[in-house]
Order: C-alpha cells, then structure tokens, then sequence
C-alpha cells in the first residue's frame, strides 16, 4: 500500500526531518513489481537501513523500504560456503549469523550500520577487510525492465567505496540478493588493521576465533563510534584520500606523523579522521550538530539539525583540508 506525505525521519540514522510525497515497502520480487509497474511516472528513492544518506530536502518522488529477507546456504564444498542473503537483512544481524554458524571472513565488519543491500553498493569496509574480498555475486531488479540481473564480482567494478551500482548504474537497479563466499576451514583471521591486537590483548586472548575478532571489532566501534540511537549520525562522513607519491613525499616532510596506509598506483591511502582532527574539528559543535568528539570522521545531529546545515559544515571541513594539506575530501554518505 502506498502512503502520502510520509517523515523519513525514522528511516535515516541521521535522525533528520525530511518528508517524502509517496511511500511504501517490498519483501519481495513480486512486490516492488506490482508498486513499480503502478508508479512508472514517480522518481525513485529505495531505502534500507538509511545509514548512508544525508537528506537535504523534502522528496517528491516514490520512497521505498527494502524489506526482502533470508539467509541461505547455496552452496557448500567442505572448504569454503556461499552464503545467499536477501538485501532487506540487518547488515550487523548477517555477521552475527555467519559467525555463529562459523563461516569467516565478514567478522572484522562487525557493527557497520545499514542492511545487507547497501553493502555491494558501497563495498564496505573495515579493519583491512572489504565486501569484494569476500563477494560472490549480486541479484538485481532492473529498474527500466522489470528483469533480473545478476552481477559477478568482475561486473560490480568495485573501487574504494565504490561499485557500477554508485556511478554508472545509479538509479537503475534494486539489490535483491547478495551472495558472499566465506570460508568453513580453519579460518585465518586478520586482526593486523587498527587496534584489533591491541584490543585482543585488552580482552586477554592470544589466539582469537573469528567470535572473538568480531568482539574485538564491536568494542572499538562501539567505545568510538556514536549509537545512531542516541546521537544522529552516518558513521564515516568522508573517504580515506588517495594520493600520489609526490605529494605524500612533500606532506611527510611537513608533517612527519601524517597516518598513511598503502594504496593502488604507489600512492598513499591518508586517514581523513587525522587530516580533520589537525584542522581543528574534532569535538567541534556548532549549536545542535558538529564533529564527534572521538571520532573526527562523524558528523553529528545532536537534535534538531537540517541536511543542509550538516552539509554546509562538511564543506567548511573539505575546504579546510584543502587549504591545509592540499587534499581534497570526498563525501562517502550519498547526499539527497
């Protein structure tokens, strides 16, 4: 059933007041068929968990909730399983299954928000893991068509938060499915990246299962990070910059500590929480919103703040960055 005139404020973790002209839900092919086929005249907005948007206005289009479920084992050699899962799943709920189940390889992207739809779009990632490490493919609804399609990992083109879903396939598809390849024998887990070690220590494990990584994961996040439910917020507002060798080679000089990973081309990967904190935003508040006070990559709706206020203090922040380091940022939330 299509409703009018509809909040998303429930539907962002931003927790930002913006309307939508018509809404609705699907749980199944089927579903979003029957609203589509009923719709073709109204703009598209398809939503999950709403983790990754930032809306600045009112829409005047069509609102979607993505509520198709499941969590299927489609395939299983003895070494590695394929895990199938519907789109509409709590991304976190899926890493909890998989652990319990004892499938690794998702369990360093503990706690990330949003559904299991959002992460092919994105190729999430943390703690030295991304979805392309562990993707096997996706089933997607074609707008235009009404077909499925389905897209190896060679055709989602995935970048750094990045995929043909994001650029060149933006608006076209719906994600149905999402199926990753995990591994059932003795799983190597990676706990190289961040403070994983040094949390395993804090914890008094020496040799971590995946149960424990993923706990290692969640204590960090969780001692960083704010709980959208307490404090409106879209995790990590800003990309990790990649630069080129030549500049990173001047900036070190500069500024010898400067956090820096490395990345594709011989260039650096630069920690953008890093490049903001230096600029001076960090735990900055500007009335009702602001910078996290623990995490300079957290933009923060401590109550009542419009998109576009959040999206003006993003820019006052890439601006600075620029002036400061020569680098540009570059929003990862999708902007509306």
């Amino acid at each position: 059933m299509i409703q009018e005139n509809i909040s998303l404020k429930p539907f962002n973790t931003f927790g930002i007041e913006a309307s939508t002209r018509y809404f609705g839900r699907f749980s199944s092919v089927e579903e979003l068929n029957q609203i589509l086929t009923s719709n073709k005249d109204k703009e598209l907005l398809i939503l999950g968990g709403g983790s990754n948007i930032l809306l600045t206005k009112n829409f005047d289009g069509l609102t979607l909730i993505n509520e198709i479920k499941g969590f299927e084992i489609t395939k299983n050699d003895g070494t590695d399983v394929i895990v199938k899962s519907g789109a509409g799943e709590v991304w976190h709920e899926f890493v909890l299954k998989c652990i319990e189940n004892n499938f690794s390889g998702v369990e360093n992207l503990s706690l990330i928000p949003g559904s299991v739809g959002a992460s092919p779009m994105q190729n999430i990632g943390a703690y030295g893991v991304e979805i392309k490490d562990v993707f096997e493919s996706v089933e997607a609804y074609h707008i235009p068509t009404g077909e499925l399609h389905t897209f190896s990992k060679e055709e989602c083109e995935f970048g750094y938060r990045e995929s043909v879903f994001k650029r060149k396939y933006k608006g076209q598809y719906v994600i149905i499915y999402v199926s990753y390849k995990l591994s059932l024998s003795a799983p190597k887990v990676n706990t190289s990246y961040g403070a994983i070690e040094s949390e395993l220590k804090e914890m008094n494990i020496s040799t971590p299962s995946i149960k424990d990584v993923s706990q290692a994961v969640i204590n960090i996040r969780s001692s960083k990070l704010p709980n959208p439910k307490e404090i409106g917020n879209a995790g990590s507002f800003f990309k990790n910059p990649v630069i080129s060798k030549e500049l990173f080679d001047k900036l070190i000089v500069e500024f010898p500590t400067i956090p820096n990973y490395p990345a594709e081309n011989d260039g650096k990967k630069i920690a953008a929480g890093w490049l903001i904190e230096q600029c001076g935003w960090k735990g900055k508040t500007l009335g009702h919103y602001g910078v996290h006070k623990l995490q300079a990559l957290v933009l923060v709706n401590y109550k009542g703040a419009t998109g576009t206020e959040i999206y003006d203090l993003s820019s006052s922040i890439i601006k600075d960055v620029e002036d400061k380091f020569g680098i540009t940022l570059e929003r990862e939330v999708n902007i509306l």
